[in-house]
């Protein structure tokens, strides 16, 4: 079974209800009726003009109590609750809708601010990061062609913590939503010494930090991204690799690499770029990038619920 029908298909398992806050974008239309008809998931459609006023002004109370100690008026309040991402983000809050996508029509950082605002972090991972699933045709490195590329769209510049905070949550995703047993790169301009400099010593330190963290996890860095998934170069560079240059996840070590690196391997491979997905939230959610296609709106769902299915049973991922 190949990763979009497994995706799909697990998502179908369980019922839940995702909100999609874009109705007015044609393609976020298409995925709605596309989502119903398949019955991957409930779908609640938002649009502006067609929001609860009833509801609104109840979101507007709650924004206001959770955002008060900010020094938000209620004015601003009302302003947050109409708009429908943060609509549809106090709605899961609220428990009247499982998870929330949006991004097609909507910057990432008012998708985070929504997510971060309504929603809270999670604090066992403690930082709001993203991930992407890559989809690349024909690939034989990875997971067959199946990667996870994170951070490429939240964390300008990582922590040594927060890098190993992002590895732990995208191992997890990885597990959980792929069923894949995660094999973790740390993303240099070094391998095992090869270079010097800070950002090496960053990724050092948390390679040893995830380590800690969690000591079953298969991880290594820092690593040239060649000697991560090629094996044949691993055993050029870093023999004695516990990943043996098999690597299904990428931690790449700030987001100017991984934004740009996602981009490039999508385009340049024709292949499908999943996200980002947010993680480290107390509730299920994605993003998307403005340039999604249809299907991609489709798929992030079709995540974004089977991530919501491991929330209800007490794990969030």
């Amino acid at each position: 079974m190949d990763v979009i029908k497994q995706i799909r298909e697990q998502a179908k398992s369980q019922s839940k209800t995702i909100v999609l806050p874009e109705g007015h974008d044609v393609r976020v239309k298409r995925a709605a009726e596309f989502l119903r008809k398949e019955g991957i998931v409930d779908v609640v459609l938002l649009e502006k003009d067609r929001l609860d006023p009833k509801r609104i002004d109840e979101f507007t109370e709650l924004y206001f109590q959770l955002r008060q100690h900010k020094g938000i008026s209620k004015d601003e309040a009302y302003q947050a609750a109409s708009d429908p991402v943060f609509y549809g983000a106090l709605m899961v809050r609220e428990g009247q809708a499982d998870g929330f996508v949006a991004g097609a029509a909507t910057t990432t950082s008012d998708v985070a601010r929504a997510a971060l605002y309504c929603l809270g972090i999670d604090r066992r991972i403690a930082t709001i990061a993203s991930c992407f699933i890559m989809i690349i045709p024909n690939c034989p490195y990875g997971e067959k062609g199946v990667f996870i590329f994170a951070d490429c769209g939240i964390v300008p510049d990582p922590t040594t913590r927060q890098l190993a905070q992002i590895a732990l949550a995208s191992a997890e995703l990885g597990s959980k939503v792929l069923k894949i047993a995660p094999r973790i790169g740390m993303l240099s301009y070094s391998t095992k010494g090869s270079a010097s400099g800070r950002f090496v010593e960053r990724i050092r330190e948390a390679t040893a930090m995830l380590h800690e963290m969690e000591p079953e996890l298969l991880v290594d860095g820092e690593l040239q991204v060649d000697a991560a998934i090629v094996p044949e170069v691993a055993r050029i560079k870093n023999p004695d690799s516990p990943i043996q240059g098999n690597a299904n996840i990428l931690i790449f070590p700030n987001l100017e690499a991984g934004n740009i690196s996602y981009k490039l391997v999508e385009r340049l491979s024709g292949g499908r770029a999943l996200g980002p997905l947010l993680l480290g939230l107390v509730k299920p959610c994605s993003d998307l990038s403005r340039g999604c296609s249809w299907e991609d709106v489709v798929d992030c769902t079709a995540v974004t619920a089977i991530r919501a299915q491991y929330e209800s049973q007490g794990e969030n991922i």
